[in-house]
């Protein structure tokens, strides 16, 4: 079984800071300034795609919230496929699960307790594999999956070119007048690849810090 490479490993996270801050100028001075950040990929797979759906369209302090409250609801926090599956939906809804949330997470807790989502063998997988794999969650679309390779699985040339800090942080980093496309965020890319990850993880700082 191979593994695929990991920003986990600080060798493989200053060989993608190296190639990032040499080939995109505008970029670059940002990486400089900040220099090399600690980067550890983490979570249970199951648990992070779970708070993944759970973070859905809220912000950050009413994901957290609803996350608190979910993990409450089972011994020492815990999140198992199992045990997810079998809890009572009303339980889940008075924790603040909306009621498609709710259908998604029974979808995904079914997939990895009968067998059809494995979520063990997600590490050997090419990106795009992943990615078809994990759509067949209800719930979890493409951002997710991006999200869940790079915070989970620390893969080291993910571009989640549809999350709107990029968006607006590649905007100002490199001046332009509107919020940048699908196609244009690909074309910067190039500049970045096969360390695309690095590149989100700087552009994604350098905008929390400007807020």
């Amino acid at each position: 079984m191979t593994v695929a490479p990991s920003l986990g490993d600080p060798r493989t996270f200053r060989a993608g800071f190296d190639h990032v801050r040499r080939n995109d100028p505008r970029l670059g001075p940002i990486l400089e300034a900040r220099g090399v950040i600690e980067f550890k990929p983490q979570g249970d797979p199951f648990e992070s795609l779970v708070e993944s759906i759970l973070s859905q369209q809220l912000a950050g302090s009413a994901a957290d919230a609803i996350i608190r409250k979910v993990r409450a609801l089972f011994p020492g926090g815990g999140l198992e496929a199992a045990a997810v599956g079998k809890m009572h939906p009303r339980r889940l809804r008075g924790a603040g699960v909306s009621p498609q949330k709710l259908s998604y997470l029974k979808d995904l807790a079914s997939r990895v307790t009968d067998g059809r989502l494995d979520l063990a063998s997600l590490s050997t997988m090419p990106d795009d594999a992943i990615i078809n794999v994990l759509d067949e969650v209800k719930g979890v679309g493409p951002w997710t999956a991006q999200m869940f390779m790079i915070f989970t699985l620390g893969r080291p040339d993910v571009l989640p070119v549809d999350d709107y800090g990029i968006r607006t942080s590649i905007k100002r980093v490199y001046r332009m007048r509107d919020l940048p496309s699908k196609a244009a965020i690909e074309r910067l890319a190039e500049r970045w690849r096969p360390y695309s990850t690095v590149a989100s993880l700087y552009l994604w700082r350098s905008r929390d810090e400007e807020s």
